[in-house]
């Protein structure tokens, strides 16, 4: 395992972030894994040397979280956790979702309870709200962090002038600031190049992005994503434009290389990710111990200057997606 550091937190983190979104609960998603394989796979990554975890209240609505919090018993310490919030979490009470001062600390204490911590490393918005002033957001997660309640605060996918200004109110008010950003950026997706990205590096942010295979769309012949349990019931999959502008010409050059280097596609779309040095760690969701190692196998694959630019050169313009 290779380790960076967190954007400016000084915090130490594996180049590879286990995504924890793909388990919980199969009724919530038919792809998700059952608790047992979920803690298979945490168990797995921490004898890899992955040391940081990512979930969200909202991943099978809390179990993704009380799975990974039992499933991290005796290496709590030595571990990274971050989570999020933002989406309603109880159709019945309007104030259980948002980032109002009441939504963020109600939730916060949930997640604490279901992870069984008591600070959270990481605690994420988990999209912009549109209802709630940015400084009421801020300074409620401030007040996290001085209780004790929070270490740092992360954003993920908004407008990168939404970012600046919530930056910028932070400065201003004294509140504790974004030290990550969560974006959606990978080989098939890279509209974040234009000004978020640049940002974050500008501002010392670190950038560890969501969907770093594409749905899976990076992982397999675009002809056969459809194959896989995912692929077919999973209809955000078709929310994003990887199929759009130079995506089905990508994706046949990751197949082209891979093949050319004797490895997996899906390491050489998490090989050009470690390779751009805007991104601390890529987030990497997976249902089985087999595809996790082979992630951490793709650290060692060396992409020439060439190599990135001709993976790089169909790309076209889509889009803007994942701010939703």
């Amino acid at each position: 395992m290779e380790y960076t550091t967190l954007g400016s937190t000084g915090t130490t983190v594996s180049k590879i972030c286990l995504g924890c979104m793909s388990f919980g609960d199969s009724d919530w998603r038919e792809w998700v894994l059952d608790e047992a394989e979920g803690k298979a796979l945490v168990k797995r990554a921490l004898e890899l040397g992955v040391n940081f975890f990512d979930t969200a209240n909202m991943y099978s609505n809390g179990e993704s979280e009380r799975i990974l919090g039992e499933a991290l018993e005796g290496h709590r310490e030595e571990s990274v956790v971050a989570t999020k919030a933002y989406f309603q979490m109880d159709e019945t009470d309007p104030n259980s979702g948002g980032l109002s001062r009441k939504a963020i600390e109600q939730e916060l204490e949930n997640s604490l309870d279901r992870l069984g911590m008591e600070t959270i490393d990481l605690f994420q918005i988990h999209r912009w709200d549109y209802e709630t002033p940015i400084e009421e957001t801020l300074a409620a997660l401030d007040d996290a962090v001085r209780r004790g309640k929070v270490r740092h605060i992360g954003a993920s996918s908004m407008w990168a002038h939404q970012f600046a200004e919530a930056l910028h109110a932070s400065d201003r008010e004294g509140y504790d600031r974004f030290a990550t950003m969560q974006n959606h950026y990978n080989l098939a997706y890279r509209e974040e190049e234009r000004e978020t990205l640049p940002l974050c590096e500008q501002e010392g942010i670190g950038v560890m992005p969501w969907s770093p295979l594409a749905r899976g769309y990076l992982t397999r012949p675009h002809e056969d994503v459809d194959a896989t349990l995912r692929g077919e019931t999973e209809e955000h999959l078709y929310e994003h434009p990887y199929r759009e502008g130079g995506g089905p010409a990508v994706n046949e050059r990751v197949a082209e290389l891979a093949d050319e280097k004797g490895v997996k596609m899906a390491q050489i779309a998490l090989a050009w990710l470690f390779h751009k040095e805007w991104v601390d760690t890529p987030i990497v969701g997976t249902t089985s111990v087999e595809h996790l190692e082979d992630a951490v196998e793709a650290l060692d694959i060396d992409l020439s200057a060439s190599d990135v630019e001709w993976l790089e050169e169909p790309y076209e313009p889509v889009r803007v997606s994942g701010h939703e």
